[in-house]
């Protein structure tokens, strides 16, 4: 079972739920629960319910005994897991398998094909810890970052999985619990006053603190690009209750010159004749199109006229086969 992003396991005989509302509804007591997707009855007569509101979760059969299915697909495609695997995830092992791609740090650690069980708010907790920035490639670290890359791999997980994800129990120095309040003033700033900035790159986000996750290599463009954006929306955002004063003195400002301009436009007169404003002494492009030879015009009056012997005359001239509608156009054109 793959519970993605809103998967979970309901009991009718035990309250499974780590994450509950503020508010508990009647329907969050209900059996079966809401969203269900799969239910299995055991012989004790009791009841496991698979929920999942997105639809994001897996579910797959495998007949296999317990002790082989690590080694049957899907799972045998994944990487080592850094709680039950440590004598395979070894610093040695993650210095090589870092030094052999040139991908992001933190896409590396995502990619269950490399590691298992590392999600995105681990991978940043891990990173934070270690103080690299999430978008350095991950062949251009030193052998002291790499192996302080290990020691806090293994080190998170291992607590997140002893504490059940419980978030009161983890350590104060964790960002993973300030890391919510993403565009909000005087939120993502951690007790020691450091602020945390949200990169999005590749359609994940990353929770950085700039100030501690310093680039010490090549990131990728769109990672440079990210950050500076990033950094001028915080900027935004602190600077938005002075934004309304400075608005309104920009304004005035662009007022008064406009008003300025206009004046001076009105005032200066032509030389040596009469003081009249260039707006009214150009022609407008409506007269321009006007002025037309006299010829033109009377033909012009002759057809708003519409006498009925030329109307009669040019009806006598459309062949029958012809449309009359069209051929009248072309007439009045020609």
């Amino acid at each position: 079972m793959h519970l993605g992003m809103t998967g979970w396991m309901r009991f009718n005989n035990d309250d499974s739920s780590y994450y509950k509302p503020e508010k508990e509804k009647p329907e969050d007591k209900e059996w079966p629960p809401r969203f269900w997707k799969f239910i299995l009855k055991t012989e004790e007569k009791n009841e496991i319910a698979f929920v999942d509101a997105r639809r994001l979760a897996r579910i797959r059969l495998v007949d296999v005994s317990g002790d082989e299915l690590r080694n049957t697909s899907p799972l045998k495609e994944n990487g080592p897991d850094p709680v039950i695997d440590k004598e395979i995830l070894t610093a040695e092992w993650l210095a090589n398998k870092l030094k052999s791609k040139k991908v992001p740090v933190k896409a590396l650690l995502l990619d269950q094909a490399n590691i298992s069980g590392v999600g995105n708010w681990v991978a940043d907790e891990v990173l934070y810890q270690a103080r690299i920035h999430p978008e350095q490639y991950s062949n251009t670290f030193s052998d002291e970052q790499m192996q302080e890359l290990h020691r806090c791999l293994i080190e998170v997980t291992t607590i997140a999985v002893e504490t059940m994800s419980e978030q009161s129990k983890f350590p104060e120095n964790w960002i993973m619990k300030y890391r919510w309040d993403k565009g909000k003033k005087d939120g993502n700033v951690l007790p020691n006053g450091e602020k945390i900035t949200h990169l999005t790159v590749g359609g994940r986000t990353s929770a950085v603190v700039l100030s501690r996750q310093k680039k010490t290599g090549a990131v990728t463009g769109k990672a440079e690009k990210a950050e500076k954006e990033a950094v001028e929306e915080e900027d935004d955002v602190d600077g938005e209750a002075e934004a309304p004063a400075k608005s309104r003195g920009k304004k005035r400002k662009s007022a008064a010159v406009k008003d300025e301009q206009e004046e001076e436009e009105d005032v200066k007169p032509n030389k040596g004749k009469a003081s009249t404003p260039k707006k009214s002494a150009t022609a407008t492009p409506k007269k321009q199109k006007k002025e037309k030879p006299a010829h033109s015009e009377e033909k012009l009056a002759g057809k708003k006229s519409g006498s009925p012997k030329k109307s009669k005359a040019i009806k006598e001239e459309v062949p029958p086969e012809e449309t009359p509608g069209r051929r009248r156009s072309t007439r009045l054109k020609n």
